[in-house]
């Protein structure tokens, strides 16, 4: 998953303006700090404008990381207005439906990344939430929330949980919410 790019025939970015929602600046409650909707699940074309809006706000963007199962080719460094990002990747540490985004300020942005084909109105509610710094979700439960329509708790459906957390015996709910917790607690930041 290793590409060699040369600047001079780096394809530009797209023209529309970057689909993008952030949670207000100083906050940090949530499991996320927003979320982007790429058009593409192509980072040398998508990647450009998510990084001219957020190095604005938070700072040049020096690095990403991104989990493989969502994108077809990770290069390790992306040409960006005037500099370039490195990008790197996780498979299990990572949820699949996220990207991590360092600045040189120091500061991490963890987002949703909503897939490309999700309609407009999915899409709007899913920036909502994952801006909102009152969500405890992870990227994957809110994909999964959004695929309940919204209801209070996302239904326990294992093709929108990541892998790690989906019953390899094919049991029934209960087994899928007790291997779900315990995916939870291992997530959870140890207390200071």
């Amino acid at each position: 998953m290793t590409a060699i790019l040369d600047p001079a025939t780096a394809p530009t970015a797209p023209e529309s303006p970057v689909r993008l929602s952030l949670a207000p600046d100083g906050v940090r409650a949530g499991r996320l700090d927003g979320a982007w909707w790429p058009r593409s699940r192509d980072l040398l074309l998508e990647l450009p404008s998510l990084a001219a809006e957020i190095d604005e706000r938070w700072g040049r963007i020096t690095r990403i990381t991104v989990n493989p199962a969502q994108w077809p080719l990770i290069p390790r460094r992306i040409p960006v207005a005037g500099h370039t990002v490195h990008a790197g990747w996780f498979t299990t540490e990572q949820d699949e439906h996220m990207i991590m985004v360092c600045s040189y300020a120091p500061r991490r942005l963890n987002l949703l990344v909503v897939p490309p084909q999700t309609d407009a109105v999915d899409a709007a509610r899913l920036m909502a939430e994952a801006a909102d710094p009152a969500s405890t979700r992870t990227a994957s439960e809110l994909l999964a929330w959004a695929a309940s329509d919204g209801a209070a708790e996302p239904e326990f459906r294992s093709d929108f949980l990541p892998s790690a957390v989906t019953p390899s015996d094919g049991a029934g709910g209960a087994d899928l919410r007790a291997d779900l917790a315990r995916s939870r607690a291992a997530s959870w930041p140890a207390a200071v």
